[in-house]
């Protein structure tokens, strides 16, 4: 797939630097950068929250079960005294 205007009018041999002919950095290659550092740090924002939300999954089934194990007992007691 070829895009509109990207190489046309540019001498031979600056082709390295998509189509900006002598621009050095191009803006492209700077677009690139700052979306890309803007990428990293949204996803270093998702693994972080993820981690907590790992944490916090943890510690509810810890609850949960507690919560479980308390019930069994007050089953049994309420058995014993029906009795």
């Amino acid at each position: 797939m070829r895009r509109a205007g990207l190489g046309e009018g540019v001498p031979p041999g600056n082709y390295g630097n998509y189509g900006y002919a002598n621009s050095g950095y191009s803006a492209c290659e700077e677009e690139n950068e700052r979306l890309t550092e803007s990428l990293r740090s949204k996803v270093t924002a998702i693994k972080s929250l993820s981690i907590e939300i790992g944490h916090e999954v943890k510690h509810q089934n810890k609850l949960l079960a507690e919560m479980d194990s308390q019930f069994d007992s007050t089953t049994g007691f309420l058995g014993l005294c029906s009795m």
